[in-house]
This record gives structure tokens, sequence and C-alpha cells, in this order.
């Protein structure tokens, strides 16, 4: 199960054990001579997005089983696992001060403070330099003028509001996690670690989908609004840009792209595209319960980086939210710390797709001894992310969820976990969602890198985080 511990505050979730948990089995037909279908533990033919799994460490593996039919006794699988050093979170990204550390420091720290504290020094980072003098000098240049613009002032104003929540939600999380054994308090071996810098895996699928533009047009009358893979590993890219490809099957496929593989989760579906080649997902004809929405939003940081792509606020309210939302949907954006994109997202785009707003959550980033990937004071940057959840208006009434046994969504709570070292790889909400809609929902992500059995999901990188070399075989089995 994702969902390690749940407590009042919010929930401690394990992502790389949700991950593991998908299904990711390539199932061998040919040596299945008597046609059984194979289906990996855990996935079974009435997989929804709303299941969820049985508790495992990642120390232990995957946690599938073994529970796979045969005929004869001659079965074939290759199963493939994440690579857990991606989730080899061992120390912070910067070392916080002693008294600023989540298991000794006050939740209660004033405005003035947190000024005094940004406009002094940037924090010290978790090494140590033989040069101290040039350590020293080096800290010097970089204090900042106790000068704030308006941006940070209502960052400020912000996180001052919703700071001892973080702080005293993560702890008692935290707490839960280092007595149930799934955390370690940070020992020499976990303190002398380093975190994974990944290598970089070129897999070019927003270049591909920019390409795709100057492919013939396609007639959609013509053109089926479903691509089903079968066995077959290698599919025409049009194919796979063009319409929505579904795994319907209980094993992982392998599909093919310029020459890379990428893994396909069972009970699956997506759409490769961007912004302005939409129409495939329309056509495919569904109303989502659920839609998730991580926007590449804007910022000096990503055009400087060139990392990828961003869209403006204009572009962003285009999305046809309208078209694809069922009755009472449950909108979930990420949105990053910036008051501007906050304001935006409540002001103007909830609005503008008739979402009354509903809660603000906060995603924690923490290292497996339990401790905030960054000072929770940091300046720059904060080891917290934020989710707006916002239900369709003008549908179903409040007094008809409940007798669904469906319950309102919650103010102000904390998903808590390990992040991925890959950049913009989000924790999974499957399990923490559940609870607040119907069983067997529609689920869509926009904005995807990644696949989820159960969901569909679009985007010009939606297969990223599927290359196969993100993934490792765990075993062969004959």
């Amino acid at each position: 199960m994702s969902v390690v511990h749940r407590l009042r505050a919010g929930w401690l979730v394990d992502h790389l054990s949700f991950i593991n948990q998908c299904g990711y089995e390539i199932c061998d037909s040919l040596a299945n001579p008597g046609g059984v279908t194979l289906h990996p533990s855990g996935i079974s033919s009435e997989y929804h997005a709303t299941s969820t799994f049985p508790a495992t460490s990642s120390k232990d593996g995957p946690g599938l089983g073994d529970a796979v039919e045969e005929t004869e006794g001659k079965t074939a699988k290759t199963r493939y696992v994440f690579r857990e050093e991606f989730f080899d979170i061992s120390k912070p990204h910067i070392a916080a001060a002693p008294e600023q550390q989540l298991l000794q420091g006050d939740p209660e720290v004033s405005l003035a403070e947190i000024k005094a504290s940004s406009s002094a020094e940037e924090p010290r980072e978790g090494t140590k330099s033989g040069d101290e003098d040039s350590v020293a000098g080096a800290r010097k240049k970089r204090k900042r003028k106790c000068v704030f613009n308006q941006g940070e002032l209502d960052a400020l104003e912000y996180h001052t509001k919703i700071r001892k929540l973080i702080w005293e939600g993560t702890l008692h999380l935290v707490q839960e996690g280092l007595k149930s054994g799934f955390l370690h308090h940070a020992t020499t071996e976990l303190s002398c670690g380093k975190n994974v810098v990944p290598g970089h895996i070129d897999c070019g699928l927003a270049e591909l989908c920019e390409m795709a533009k100057q492919f013939p047009a396609v007639n959609d009358s013509d053109h089926p609004a479903v691509h089903v893979l079968d066995d077959e590993t290698s599919s025409p890219e049009q194919d796979l840009l063009s319409c929505v490809t579904e795994n319907n099957s209980h094993c992982a496929k392998i599909v093919v792209l310029m020459g890379q593989k990428y893994l396909v989760p069972p009970k699956s579906s997506f759409l490769l595209s961007d912004i302005s080649c939409l129409q495939p997902l329309l056509n495919y004809k569904k109303k989502y319960d659920v839609i998730v929405i991580d926007p590449p939003w804007e910022n000096k940081s990503v055009k400087r980086s060139n990392r990828y792509s961003h869209l403006s606020s204009w572009q962003i309210k285009q999305i046809p939210v309208a078209a694809l939302a069922a009755p009472d949907c449950l909108i979930v954006t990420w949105v990053t710390n910036r008051q501007k994109h906050l304001r935006f997202v409540k002001d103007e785009l909830y609005p503008h797709w008739s979402v009354k707003m509903l809660a603000e959550w906060h995603w924690v980033k923490i290292t497996r001894s339990g401790e905030f990937v960054l000072p929770l004071d940091s300046f720059h940057k904060k080891p917290y992310e934020v989710l707006i959840l916002g239900r369709v208006q003008g549908s179903v009434k409040e007094a008809q969820r409940k007798s669904e046994d469906i319950l309102p969504i919650p103010e102000h709570k904390l998903i808590v976990s390990i992040p991925c070292s890959l950049h913009s790889h989000k924790p999974p909400l499957t399990a923490v969602l559940a609870e607040f809609v119907k069983p067997d929902v529609e689920c869509l992500e926009l904005f995807a890198r990644n696949l989820q059995p159960g969901w569909t999901s679009w985007g010009n990188e939606v297969l990223k985080f599927q290359h196969i070399d993100y993934f490792t075989v765990l075993q062969n089995e004959n």
C-alpha cells in the first residue's frame, strides 16, 4: 500500500512501493501454450484508481507476489522494479542548523525571525571544506540585503501562516514512520551517504510532439479514437500521437519510440501530445471523476535552465476541463510556492472552470531519516509544494455525496514522502484521494510524466519516467 501511515495530519506515503506494485511484469504468452492469461497478483481484473495495495517496505521488493497461473508448468515473465537509488535520499540537500531541525526545533517562529534569518546568511551546506577562510568569505558574499520585494513579502507571510501546521503534522507522521521502521534515525552510514544525482536519459518525447505537428493531418472520421497495445512492442509514432493508447491486459507492455523502450503498466491509457493537440483526448469521449493537473508553471528558474517549456496563465485557462470533467469531478492542481500562481488558481483559474475551491494541501519532502530535504525556513526553496483541491460546481449536492459515503474534502492535509531525485516526479495520489470519491471512478492526469494503472495520462512527456532505463529487472522466471 502506498500509504504507510494515516493520521489526522495527513499521510506518510511510500512512493517507491506504489510504483513497484503497479504490475510491471512482461508476460511471454509463447511459453503458455494453453492460452491462460497471466495475472500478476495485486492487479485484478477489477483494478480501479481507488484500489489499495498490501503494505510493503521497498526493502522487501515490489510485493507483487508470485501468483501467476500456469499451464503445464510453462510460464515466462520478466519483472521490472523502479531503481531504488532514485529514492535514496539519505541526507538533506541543505542541512538545517540543529535548533532548526524537525525533532529539536520550535514550531512557533515569528515573521520577524524568519525575515532576520533570511536576510542574514544562506543556510550552510552539510559538508565541510578544508579551507575555512574561503568558506567564510563565500558566506559573506552570499549575504542578502535586508530588502524584500512584494512577492517575497507575500511568500513570507504565507509561510508563517502554514509553518506550524507543516512542522507539527510532519513531526507526528515522521515519529510514526520511525516507530514502524519505515524511516530510520540518522546514522553514520546514512549521513555520510550521497544523494543520487541521476544521469540524464534523453528520450526526446517533447521534441517528437513538436515534430508531429508537421505530420500529415489525420482525418478523425477515418482514424480510430483508441490504439490498443497488443504483443507487438513497436508502435508507429503516429498511432501514439494521434489517438489514446490503451493497455487493457493484466501484464505490462513495452512500446518502442524512436528506438527507446518504455514500460506501460496494466490497465492504463495515455495520449502523447502537447496542448495544441488535445483533440484525440476529447475524441476518447470519457468523462473523468478525478482530474489531477501539474501545469508547467512559468518562473525564472525554468527559463534559466530551459528544463521544459512553460505555459502562460492564459494558456492554462484554455485547457478544456469542462469537456473532460464528469459531474462533481474532483480537480487537484499542483502549484508552486509563488503567491502569484496560488492566487491565480484560486481567484481566476477555478472560477473560469466553474470549480469551487475546497482545500489546500501540502506535499512535504523528507529524507530516509525523517528530516526536511531543505530547512523549513529556507528563503529560496521550501521543502513543500502546494495542492489546490476543488469540485466542479452545479451538479451533485453535498447531501447526495454523504449518502454515497463520500467524505467531504478536509482542509490542510499533508502528504509526506521521500521524494524521487528525478525532477517533477510527483507522489501518487490514488490512495489518499480514494475516500473522497466514489468507487470505480475514471481518473485523468494532465501534464503527466508517468503512467498509473486505472488512469488516463496526457502530456508531451507522458512516458518520460516509464523509460526502461529507470527500471531494473528483478527476476526472470521460466
